[in-house]
């Protein structure tokens, strides 16, 4: 895997020392505006477009899945499985700096899990703190690691993402240790950060949307990483295409698992 992953430009250098330790110890790290402002304006046209072309099936992936405990969600437009849907989308599952914050929480073995499209619709978005895992990790072990494309702007007003910095280290479930995970939490900090932001984050750290209170939906993309011995959310051996795998590098095949 590693050979491969190295046509992607992924190197043991691509993030400082600084960076990799803030991500070690607070579970995330902000890489920064990687997004031009043109290339957020065609990943939302693109999406828009998508989401018409779907209608009410939009998501339907999410249904289909085994491995998804929540597919359905309240005031929420979803997107699955856009790995297949245009080759915009595959820089969410090849820019290098994001590839090499994923091999930091996972090890040298990991694969796309599932690349969702999510924007939480004004009035809607809040949630639980909880992480992506069904049961404590402890010892480094890590299972799941996200990363989030911010196409708007996230703010306060429009329900940015809270996450308790180093809660990955206790070992612990929001919803075993807090009387109300719902409630705001004394460590947690917003995600707030312009559009074509990219932040890696630790799954097993607590985090949760807050409610959007403005007047438009607060848009989204997630690409989602597992170890390479866990389940895909979305089966990318199932679903992947042909004229896919003909426009994929091996080194972007290897990172689906499809290889």
């Amino acid at each position: 895997m590693q050979t491969l992953l190295q046509q992607l430009g992924i190197h043991e250098e691509i993030l400082s020392q600084e960076e990799k330790k803030f991500l070690n110890q607070n579970g995330y790290l902000n890489l920064g505006q990687v997004l031009t402002p043109e290339q957020v304006a065609a990943l939302n046209q693109r999406i828009a477009e998508i989401l018409e072309e779907e209608g009410g099936r939009a998501g339907w992936e999410l249904m289909d899945s085994p491995h998804i405990r929540h597919p359905k969600e309240k005031g929420a437009d979803r997107l699955a499985d856009l790995v297949n849907k245009d080759p915009i989308f595959d820089q969410f599952y090849t820019h290098p700096r994001v590839l090499a914050g994923i091999a930091q929480v996972l090890g040298a073995e990991w694969k796309l899990s599932s690349l969702n499209y999510r924007a939480a619709l004004p009035g809607y978005g809040h949630q639980n703190l909880h992480a992506d895992w069904h049961e404590p990790i402890e010892n480094g072990g890590y299972k799941v690691c996200n990363s989030i494309w911010l196409l708007d702007d996230f703010s306060e007003e429009n329900g940015a993402t809270r996450i308790v910095p180093g809660s990955h280290l206790a070992g612990r479930l929001p919803q075993d240790v807090l009387d109300e995970p719902g409630a705001p939490h004394p460590e947690q900090v917003l995600i707030e950060a312009p559009a074509g932001s990219v932040f890696i984050f630790n799954s097993h750290t607590w985090h949760g949307g807050t409610i959007n209170r403005s007047q438009s939906p607060r848009r989204a993309i997630h690409s989602y990483f597992c170890r390479r011995d866990q389940p895909q959310q979305i089966d990318q051996s199932k679903y992947i295409r042909q004229e896919t795998r003909d426009r994929l590098s091996a080194g972007a095949l290897e990172v689906l698992g499809v290889l």
